[in-house]
């Protein structure tokens, strides 16, 4: 018979909600997405059973939560632990503002996150740069690229340097802005603590933009701080880094792209990425492909720039998948 130490989190969630009663419970379901209601029913279906003891130590845990993320969420963190410490002294205090910030579900400007990115934009983009960047952490990382293109130039670069120096916001600075955006989307939401921004972000947000805007931000952000522009790209794969590739892996992608992709991306590249790509092409390929080239005229670089897009788009797919790998920054140890 499990106790509390040994139920996982969803575990606990199908505790409290076959405690609530059914149409409590039918209350709670409405509000959650397809796939959680798929999991809770999971989890509520193979429940093991569980003594009176263990379920009211799960149910104890869950309002001491609620608690803390509702003092938090009102009187802020320094207000929250003076609270928490009076009731349940310092240790336990600590303890149960470090769950609710891991464990808190629903993240500040969500509803942000199910709108289009034309109304994203149509919101934030005459706001300041530390504005767009502290809600462009909050959003999925496509809808952040797509804002991200159309804002100014200028602000572009800023708001990308922004993001990825920003480690995590208070929760009175994210509440008071999300209550003014909320207001022009007419919507109320909640709030946590979670970390916002960073350069893993800002790289995935990069690897999706279109090149010249990629392209664009480093060359200016590489004036400002150079050294941050070495950190966001370890964390990317730029179409020149097909020269860190090995030859199984080049081989394994090129199998993937279209002939004319291929000949407009390396019509627009250096000699050494050709290079490398030629030479793990089969002999007629090759051939086709050059082919191609000589009768590719007046090639607009933002053809050239999509076309590698696409191949880099490609490569990371079957990163994902597994079928090659993407070495970056000289961290991963291979063993023969």
């Amino acid at each position: 018979m499990p106790d509390i130490q040994e139920l996982t989190p969803i575990q606990k969630a199908a505790v409290v909600i076959t405690s609530i009663g059914a149409e409590n419970a039918a209350f709670v379901y409405k509000r959650l997405n397809d796939d959680d209601v798929e999991k809770l029913t999971y989890e509520i279906s193979s429940l093991p059973y569980l003594d009176m003891s263990t379920v009211n130590s799960v149910l104890n845990e869950f309002y001491e939560l609620c608690l803390t993320q509702k003092v938090i969420t009102e009187g802020g963190i320094e207000y929250a632990r003076t609270v928490l410490e009076k009731a349940y002294g310092p240790e336990q205090a600590a303890k149960l503002m470090e769950k609710v910030s891991k464990s808190m579900k629903t993240k500040a400007f969500d509803f942000i996150r199910k709108s289009d990115y034309k109304n994203l934009l149509a919101i934030i983009q005459n706001e300041n740069p530390q504005t767009i960047a502290l809600v462009l952490s909050y959003v999925k990382s496509e809808q952040a690229s797509m804002v991200l293109q159309e804002l100014p130039k200028e602000k572009r670069v800023e708001v990308v340097e922004r993001i990825a120096k920003m480690e995590s916001a208070s929760p009175e600075t994210i509440k008071a802005i999300e209550d003014t955006l909320a207001r022009k989307f007419a919507a109320v939401v909640s709030m946590d603590l979670a970390e916002v921004g960073g350069i893993n972000f800002v790289a995935d947000v990069l690897n999706k933009v279109d090149r010249g805007t990629e392209k664009y931000i480093f060359d200016e952000l590489s004036s400002k701080d150079p050294a941050l522009v070495e950190e966001i790209k370890k964390k990317m794969f730029v179409f020149e880094d097909i020269l860190g590739l090995d030859s199984m892996s080049i081989q394994r992608f090129i199998r993937d792209v279209e002939t004319k992709d291929l000949a407009i991306a390396i019509k627009g590249s250096n000699a050494e990425v050709a290079a490398a790509l030629y030479a793990n092409m089969p002999q007629r390929m090759q051939e086709t492909i050059q082919q191609e080239i000589e009768y590719l005229h007046n090639v607009r670089m933002r053809d050239v720039d999509d076309a590698q897009q696409r191949i880099v788009g490609i490569i990371r797919h079957l990163e994902e998948e597994g079928q090659l790998v993407i070495g970056k920054g000289g961290e991963d140890e291979i063993i023969a």
